[in-house]
C-alpha cells in the first residue's frame, strides 16, 4: 500500500507538471497582431501591436530612427529586433535581412516578423509551425501580420485600413489596429498593446528618436486606454516635438517633410482655433509657435494683436506681440512694448534681453 501511495503521488506530480509546462509554453507564444510602417512625406518608422500576452510592447516593437522598424512574435525571438535593425543599417533591404535572421535559427517555423526599412520596402514572414490562424499582408510602406487570430480578416483589415487612412502615422497605425480589432483581432482575447513611433529628435527634449513611445501592459480594453494615452500625449507633447523636428528637418534640408509637418501644424491649430477661439494663452501660444519658427509671421501678428485684446494685462501675451512685430521687422513698435514691459518688471532678464535683440535688429538695419 505504501508503495501503490508512493506511485499514486508521482503521478499526481506528472500530470500537474505537464499541464505546467502546457501553460507556459501557450504563454510564451506572442500571439498577436501588429502593424509595421513608414511614412512617406515624414520618414517616421512605427510598430502598433496588440495581443492577449501581458507586456506585448517589451517584446514585439523594435524601430530607430533613418534605419528601420521590426516587429518580432509567435514563439518570438527578440533578438530579431536589435539584429534586424543592424542588418538593415548595414545596408540590407527588408527581404534580405528577413531570410538573414530566419535562416539559420532553428525555430524558425514558429516564428513571425514584420520589417520595413527607412525607403518603405516591407517584407514578413510567417512560419509553417505559427499557430492558425496565421498570415501577412505587405504593401509600399508597411506589412501587417497576425497569429492565433479569429481569420485571415483582421490582417486584411488592419492594411487596407493603414492604406485608406491620412495623417499623422501613429494616428494611422492606431486606426489599423481598431479596424484588426473590430474584424476580430486575437481569438483568445486582448490583454495589452503598445505604439512605437521614432522620428530624428523626435523624443523628449530632441535627445533620442522616441517620438511616440506608449504601452498598456495590462488591461482589458488595451486599446481603449492606449488611445487615451496617446490623445494625452498630443495634447501634452506634440507641439513642442513638431515645433523641434520642423526645424530639425529643415537643418538636414528634407526641405519636403518640413513643409510637411508644418501643414500639419496649421490643421493642428486651427481645429484648437475652432474649439476655443477666444482664449487668450490659446492664442498667445499659437502666434509664439507661428512667429518663432517662421511659419506664418502674418497670421502670428492677428492672434498677438487679439490675445492682447482679450487679456491687454498679460505680460508674456505683450511680449510675444512684440516678437511678431520684430519678425515683421516692425522694430519701433516691438521696441516700444518691450520698453514698456522692462518698466514694469526691471529685473526681469528675459523682457530686457528681448529689448536688446530688437533694438540690435533696428540698428543692423540701419533705422
Amino acid at each position: 500500500m505504501k508503495h501503490r501511495s508512493y506511485i499514486v503521488a508521482f503521478l499526481v506530480l506528472i500530470v500537474h507538471f505537464g499541464f505546467a509546462q502546457t501553460s507556459i509554453e501557450r504563454h510564451d507564444v506572442v500571439a498577436t497582431y501588429s502593424i509595421v510602417a513608414w511614412d512617406s512625406a515624414t520618414g517616421d518608422l512605427g510598430v502598433a501591436v496588440q495581443s492577449k500576452f501581458l507586456g506585448v510592447g517589451a517584446v514585439v516593437p523594435f524601430a530607430k530612427a533613418g534605419v528601420g522598424a521590426v516587429a518580432t512574435q509567435a514563439f518570438a525571438n527578440t533578438t530579431y529586433g536589435p539584429r534586424g535593425l543592424a542588418l538593415l543599417d548595414s545596408g540590407m533591404m527588408a527581404q534580405q535581412v528577413v531570410e538573414a535572421l530566419t535562416q539559420n535559427d532553428s525555430d524558425r517555423s514558429r516564428r513571425q516578423v514584420g520589417i520595413v526599412d527607412a525607403h518603405g520596402n516591407a517584407f514578413a514572414y510567417t512560419g509553417s509551425g505559427c499557430q492558425p490562424y496565421a498570415g501577412h499582408v505587405t504593401g509600399r510602406g508597411y506589412t501587417a501580420q497576425g497569429n492565433i487570430l479569429a481569420g485571415e480578416q483582421v490582417v486584411k483589415a488592419i492594411a487596407r485600413t493603414f492604406e485608406i487612412t491620412q495623417g499623422d502615422l501613429a494616428d494611422r497605425l492606431l486606426a489599423a489596429l481598431d479596424a484588426g480589432e473590430n474584424a476580430g483581432g486575437d481569438k483568445r482575447g486582448r490583454q495589452s498593446a503598445a505604439l512605437l513611433v521614432v522620428r530624428d529628435a523626435g523624443g523628449y527634449g530632441g535627445f533620442n528618436d522616441r517620438y511616440v513611445d506608449i504601452r498598456v501592459d495590462d488591461d482589458s480594453l488595451p486599446l481603449v486606454v492606449l488611445r487615451r494615452i496617446y490623445n494625452k500625449w498630443r495634447e501634452t507633447f506634440l507641439l513642442e516635438a513638431r515645433m523641434r523636428t520642423i526645424d530639425e528637418f529643415n537643418r538636414q534640408r528634407k526641405f519636403d517633410a518640413a513643409r510637411e509637418e508644418t501643414k500639419r501644424v496649421a490643421a493642428m491649430f486651427n481645429d484648437q482655433l475652432r474649439t476655443k477661439p477666444d482664449d487668450p494663452d490659446l492664442l498667445n501660444s499659437i502666434a509664439w509657435s507661428l512667429a518663432t519658427h517662421d511659419i506664418d509671421r502674418v497670421r502670428a501678428l492677428e492672434l498677438a494683436k487679439r490675445a492682447v485684446t482679450l487679456a491687454p494685462d498679460k505680460l508674456n501675451i505683450l511680449d510675444t506681440l512684440a516678437e511678431c512685430h520684430y519678425r515683421l521687422g516692425h522694430y519701433d513698435e516691438a521696441i516700444a512694448i518691450e520698453a514698456e514691459l522692462v518698466k514694469k518688471e526691471p529685473a526681469n532678464d528675459e523682457y530686457w534681453k528681448q529689448l536688446q535683440k530688437f533694438k540690435d535688429a533696428r540698428e543692423k538695419a540701419g533705422h
